[in-house]
This record gives C-alpha cells, sequence and structure tokens, in this order.
C-alpha cells in the first residue's frame, strides 16, 4: 500500500525548508533522523506515495514556488495542507510567526494548489490563555475571523486544542515572563460551546486535537488530522491508504499511520513560547 507522508509535525518544513523540500521531493528520496537520532531513509518516489500532508503556519515559500516546490509537488496525486492560524503571529507568543492577516490571505491560494478546499484544514491551535495585570487574555475571540475566511473559502474543518504546557514548555514560559493561565477543564468546555455556536454560524465541522474531553461538548468530534480514510475518499483514484492508528502518536491523537519526514535538528525558527517539539527555542 502506498505511505501518507507527513511534513512535518516535527519542524514547520515548508515555511523554513522549503529548499529541503523541493530537494527530497525531486530526487525522490529523504534520509531523516526520527527523535531517537537514528536515521532512515524514505521512498518519495510518486509510485510509492498516496498523500503528501503538508503542516504549517506559513505556505506563502510554497505559493510563490521558492525552489520549486510548487512545481516539483505537481507530480504528486494529492496534496493535503493542515493550516495552523492562531491569531498569535507576529506577536512575542509566536514571535515570527506570520501576522493573522497575511497568515489567512494565502488560503484562496493554497485552496487552489489543493484543487479542493476539503483537501484543506484550518488548526485553530492552540487557544492561549495568559495574564497581563489583573486581566486574563486569550486568542479565543478570533476565532469568529479564522471561521468566516474559512468558510469563504471553503473549507469545512476546523480543528482546535487548548495548550498543553509541558515540561519544557512550562521551564521557557518562566524563563520569559510569560504569566500563562491553564484554565480548568469546565472552562475549557464553556470556552468550546462557544467555539461550536460560530463554526455552526459557518456550516462548519469542529474538532478537538488530542483532547478527547473536548469532544463531549455536541458539535465536537474527536479529531484524526492525517485520516487515511477520508484521504482514500478525496484520492483522485481512491486508492487505500492506510487506515491503522498511528502508535507513534499521543494516545489520544487518533491520526492514522503515516512517515514523517521532518527532524528536530531542522530548527523551526517561529519560536512559539508554548512549543512542545521544538528543543532549541530558548
Amino acid at each position: 500500500m502506498k505511505k501518507v507522508i507527513s511534513a512535518s509535525r516535527r519542524t514547520d518544513l515548508p515555511a523554513f525548508f522549503p529548499d529541503w523540500l523541493a530537494g527530497v521531493f525531486r530526487e525522490g528520496k529523504a534520509n531523516v533522523f526520527g527523535p531517537s537520532g537514528r536515521a532512515y531513509a524514505v521512498d518519495l518516489r510518486p509510485d510509492a506515495v498516496h498523500t503528501i500532508v503538508l503542516w504549517s503556519k506559513d505556505f506563502s515559500a510554497l505559493i510563490r514556488n521558492a525552489h520549486g516546490l510548487r512545481d516539483v509537488l505537481e507530480i504528486y496525486d494529492q496534496l493535503y495542507f493542515l493550516f495552523t492560524v492562531s491569531g498569535l503571529g507576529g506577536t512575542f507568543i509566536e514571535k515570527s510567526a506570520p501576522p493573522p492577516a497575511a497568515a489567512l490571505s494565502q488560503l484562496p491560494e493554497l485552496v487552489a494548489i489543493a484543487g479542493d478546499p476539503r483537501r484543506v484544514s484550518l488548526r485553530f491551535d492552540p487557544v492561549v490563555y495568559w495574564r497581563e495585570g489583573s486581566r486574563i487574555k486569550t486568542n479565543l475571540p478570533f476565532f469568529a475571523t479564522v471561521a468566516e475566511k474559512a468558510a469563504c473559502a471553503g473549507i469545512e474543518d476546523i480543528r482546535t486544542s487548548f495548550t498543553q504546557w509541558y515540561g519544557k514548555a512550562l521551564r521557557r514560559a518562566r524563563r520569559h515572563g510569560f504569566d500563562y493561565v491553564d484554565p480548568p477543564e469546565d472552562e475549557k468546555l464553556e470556552a468550546a460551546r462557544r467555539l461550536v455556536e460560530i463554526a455552526e454560524k459557518y456550516k462548519l465541522r469542529l474538532y478537538s486535537c488530542s483532547q478527547n474531553f473536548l469532544a463531549r461538548v455536541p458539535g465536537i468530534g474527536a479529531s484524526a488530522c492525517i485520516d487515511g480514510r477520508f484521504l482514500r475518499e478525496r484520492h483522485p483514484l481512491e486508492e487505500d491508504a492506510p487506515t491503522a492508528k498511528d502508535k507513534s502518536q499521543r494516545p489520544e491523537c487518533g491520526c492514522t499511520v503515516s512517515v514523517d519526514i521532518g527532524s528536530y535538528g531542522q530548527s523551526c525558527p517561529h519560536g512559539c513560547l508554548y512549543c512542545y517539539a521544538n528543543p532549541k527555542v530558548s
């Protein structure tokens, strides 16, 4: 069975490594260093690949065809985009991510590249809370803008989660004097209900990413950001894709099997304070 290629959960390859991506797709092979440091080779020849799944906060390099990336991706049967827009780009929380308006302006061209708006999913992820003086602030209100722009582009799915403050992210937040707030579960559920109201207004499907407690809210499903069944249905030839759970992901992750071609050594410069993936964010 052909492989689903993930590019990448580990770093933002489309934003910062389009030259590397274009090179490996052109060559039809990637040598990857996994989380354990073990190297492995991935066959990227088109006849071995079902779908290329691209994750990013900034697809501008792909859109402008930097290093011929857009051209070389045209040889693959299917592209699927997971586009993260939290509304925090350009702030001290996501200092090098593009500002929200600039990010959302990429949607029409991204849908055109995908060839079908159902092959693009927006990630309003994560929802962040923090304290400034006596006020608690959050990016939650920006969801209405994300939903409106998604609907205008014909996109049907949005995925979301609340910040999970892993140890390295906690230590980073303290070093930066970031007074993060982690609301109790009942407050997150109430916030999720507000998100559902907005999503339903725009006829969008809302999914929770690796936080299955949110699926207790009517109108939210547990996400499989990479879903072999969905990718088979969207595939131009309806070819089968792997549908077994990806056991290398977190227990509540619903994703099916894929092969990730990113490496943690390809350090992501977005500099997001909450990031649990990047070992080099200071």
